[in-house]
């Protein structure tokens, strides 16, 4: 099943307190629930600005529907084409 990452804008993300971002997470999962278990949330990545999310999903579509129904920006969503790490490097 192919991986994305979701690029979302928004703005004073790192200034998000503990209650904001469960609350974001709350919301996030229940969207996820009444999608099915085809989208799989992985991880978020919460910067100054923005929000990097890594999920698994059939296709961009479903991702973009998950973000519509949410009330989340999905500002750019780009498929993993592969993944390196150090062992890569052999």
């Amino acid at each position: 099943m192919p991986k994305y990452v979701i690029e979302r804008k928004i703005p004073n993300a790192g200034n998000l307190s503990s209650d904001d971002l469960r609350a974001i997470s709350q919301k996030s999962v229940g969207v996820l629930r009444e999608l099915g278990p085809e989208i799989q949330w992985v991880n978020s990545y919460v910067t100054d600005d923005t929000v990097y999310c890594v999920y698994i999903a059939p296709s961009a579509e479903l991702i973009k529907e998950h973000a519509e129904r949410g009330g989340f920006p999905a500002d750019q969503v780009s498929e993993v084409r592969n993944i390196i790490d150090p062992t890569t490097a052999g």
